[in-house]
């Protein structure tokens, strides 16, 4: 039976992409390196290369403290509508 499955953290997976970004060794290389499956190395590589722009770009804007102050207002939102609908509920009986 095989083991059991590990998670590997986000600075992990980081510092693995980084390292098959550079390609000062193989990804065979770094799988043994850092015991992980050659697929896994690939694969985080690539999304290491296709998130990279985002990064800069999101950043560059402020986007994401704007989207979050907006989330943060509509969950205020939906908490007064959910405690009118209640008030409304209990005043209609």
């Amino acid at each position: 039976m095989a083991g059991k499955r590990r998670n590997h953290s986000a600075s992990f997976k980081a510092k693995v992409a980084l390292d098959a970004a550079r390609e000062a060794e193989t990804v065979g290389e770094l799988a043994g390196k850092h015991q992980v499956h050659p697929n896994m190395v690939t694969q985080w590589k690539r999304q290491l290369l296709d998130g990279a722009a985002q990064i800069f770009a999101c950043r560059a804007r402020g986007r994401p403290k704007r989207e979050l102050e907006e989330h943060d207002d509509m969950l205020k939102e939906i908490g007064r509508l959910k405690m009118e609908l209640e008030w409304l509920k209990k005043a209609r009986s």
